[in-house]
């Protein structure tokens, strides 16, 4: 902290045995070396408070920046929900409106039925033509082999 080498702190010695006289010496060199003491641990306090205070603000920085970060991953996280849910629901609403077409509003909604039945592949028929007894019972879908005469 001070540069003071040997000669310094031996002049200043002779001084002070000189002025304050050698009854007195070791009670000053003891008071001065409490009071020396006392100035070292105040001033690593205060080191100590000054760098504890850096940490805490460059702490609160980088709190900040984490709480940026967080509320920017939840508004985008929340604007892709909401595009999901938008998109689910105009997908509702064209299956709601396609099916309103497809069926009439007073009969029951039966599923299209696009598969062959056994005899119909066998005969050579169009897909979903019906040859049963009945014209408007919808055609029996494919069964496993041997199982056709249940």
């Amino acid at each position: 902290m001070f540069d003071v080498g040997f000669s310094e702190i031996v002049v200043i010695a002779v001084v002070a045995l000189v002025v304050i006289g050698p009854e007195r010496l070791p009670k000053a060199a003891r008071t001065m070396g409490l009071l020396f003491g006392r100035l070292q641990r105040y001033v690593g306090d205060v080191k100590a408070d000054i760098s504890r205070e850096m940490e805490l603000d460059e702490l609160r920085k980088l709190q900040k920046q984490v709480q940026g970060a967080a509320q920017e991953f939840k508004t985008s996280v929340e604007s892709a929900a909401q595009n999901v849910h938008e998109g689910v629901r105009s997908v509702e609403a064209q299956l709601n409106s396609n099916a309103a077409e497809i069926a009439p509003s007073d009969a029951p909604a039966s599923p299209p039925d696009f598969a062959l039945r056994a005899t119909d592949a066998d005969a050579g028929a169009a897909p979903g033509a019906a040859t049963g007894t009945n014209a408007a019972e919808p055609p029996r879908q494919p069964s496993l082999p041997g199982f056709d005469k249940i």
